[in-house]
């Protein structure tokens, strides 16, 4: 478990989105965003879901240590977006990985991304104490890529892998 905190579960609140916990509710959002074809190709996503995973994985976040889960929630209709993630913790380095989905191109452009990236980013640099927080992205996704800038993610390094160029 967490006893000091750090990993605790905030609902955070900006102007066009809140971010809060991931709970059962938001299966029927996460499993849309796990099966649209334009996120899936912009994330190299090859892995497929059941609804039950979803269910199962929506079910758990609440509880799941060294991470945070939270659902992008736009202000304006209630309605989950996406989701934005702080996992793979490195403790030698005091790191985390940083990911975000939204559910599809109807949720793209829309500045909702932008203001759940820069605002789980601020959490853990501020509230969780990470020194660093990495991510990986697709060079063909220009998209991602400004808001991460926007964001302050700084390109360190990229790779080729499966014919994809990352950074």
């Amino acid at each position: 478990m967490d006893p000091l905190g750090r990993w605790s579960k905030p609902t955070i609140v900006g102007r066009l989105v809140t971010l809060r916990p991931i709970s059962s509710g938001d299966t029927d959002a996460l499993w849309e965003a796990v099966h649209d074809p334009e996120s899936l190709d912009l994330t190299a996503t090859t892995a497929s879901f059941t609804y039950e995973q979803i269910a199962e994985w929506c079910a758990t976040r609440a509880a799941a240590p060294n991470r945070i889960d939270l659902a992008i929630v736009e202000q304006a209709t209630g309605l989950c977006a996406g989701e934005v993630v702080l996992n793979e913790f490195e403790p030698s380095t005091n790191s985390a990985n940083f990911r975000i989905a939204l559910r599809g191109p109807a949720w793209f452009g829309r500045g909702l991304g932008g203001e759940a990236t820069q605002l789980i980013v601020q959490h853990g640099l501020q509230h969780v104490g990470l020194h660093r927080i990495t991510l990986e992205v697709l060079a063909r996704n220009p998209r991602a890529i400004r808001t991460y800038e926007r964001a302050g993610f700084v390109a360190t390094e990229t790779y080729v892998d499966a014919n994809e160029q990352w950074i």
